[in-house]
């Protein structure tokens, strides 16, 4: 995508030299992957990120503006920052019991991460004792007015963010990291998103809750009031006319949930993590990467 954050989240920098140099070698990384389910059918599978509300509004008022080129994110950025829309629902989600590390940890994922190889042992040997009985572990519920819900199964790290919307996400232990990020006024979330340039600590904010997750179901306001009643389609009604006229000053009903750079018409979904779903062409992150790209990049030039 516009970005590269898979690129940037499993080998450290955007070089196609890198890259190819990676498929010679036959580097392999397993990758976890969320798949995305409205009504039990299935949607679509999540790779990297999986935003409502800030990152969903970006998304569906950018692809209106694709004549602008990358500039369109910027300029629908600096909008939907300015309109500032909250929105209503519960979300339930599922904590990952069997993973050893925290959102909130500095141990983020590198080449031969021994988190990820330990967490997925105990997955594995989770559903081999408890068969069908984990999906009857306890669930979380959570219901609130949000300015964004991330869900992330990478750092998702780019130039932009070098750090990322979760630093310390894993790639392939068998959960995601939920973020989630509550009504509050504009200069605290102009805040949150500013710390993600920077070396701090992005979810130090008393509106900021991150969880590390194996699964997690979300039901806007407008899909729980769902009675037919004169009133509620009156509601529906107005929410749709704001929807379609964003200079008004109440807040939207809906948002839309943004997959990877895709949009999904569904509000009320339901995500499933699945480990090591796929594999790339990649070492993981090591901590000289960019060292090594330009000396890689250097010494391929003259043979060239």
């Amino acid at each position: 995508g516009s970005t590269d954050c898979v690129c940037y989240s499993t080998v450290g920098i955007s070089d196609p030299v890198t890259s190819a140099l990676h498929i010679i070698v036959g580097d392999c990384q397993p990758l976890d992957v969320s798949s995305v389910h409205h009504n039990n059918r299935f949607l679509k599978y999540s790779v990297s990120l999986l935003g409502y509300g800030f990152y969903g509004d970006i998304l569906k008022d950018s692809e209106k503006k694709r004549w602008m080129g990358p500039m369109r994110y910027d300029y629908s950025g600096f909008k939907t920052f300015l309109s500032h829309h909250y929105y209503e629902g519960t979300i339930s989600f599922q904590p990952a019991k069997h993973t050893l590390g925290s959102p909130r940890d500095k141990d983020c994922c590198r080449a031969g991460c021994y988190v990820c190889k330990r967490s997925g042992q105990q997955l594995a040997e989770q559903h081999k004792g408890l068969g069908l009985k984990h999906e009857e572990e306890e669930w979380k519920v959570i219901k609130g007015k949000f300015l964004a819900i991330n869900a992330v199964n990478m750092s998702c790290a780019c130039p932009r963010s070098p750090k990322g919307l979760s630093p310390a996400a894993h790639l392939a232990d068998g959960s995601a990291d939920l973020i989630l990020v509550r009504k509050c006024s504009r200069l605290a979330f102009l805040r949150y998103l500013v710390r993600h340039t920077n070396q701090h600590d992005q979810f130090d904010f008393s509106f900021v809750d991150v969880y590390r997750v194996r699964g997690f179901q979300f039901t806007s306001k407008l899909a729980e009031d769902s009675d037919s009643s004169v009133m509620d389609v009156g509601k529906k009604r107005f929410g749709q006319f704001c929807r379609d006229h964003p200079a008004c000053c109440c807040h939207l009903a809906n948002s839309t949930w943004n997959c990877d750079g895709e949009t999904l018409d569904s509000s009320a979904i339901e995500v499933r993590q699945v480990l090591i779903l796929m594999k790339l062409f990649a070492r993981g992150i090591e901590e000289n990467c960019k060292d090594e790209a330009a000396y890689s990049q250097s010494s391929i030039e003259p043979l060239l």
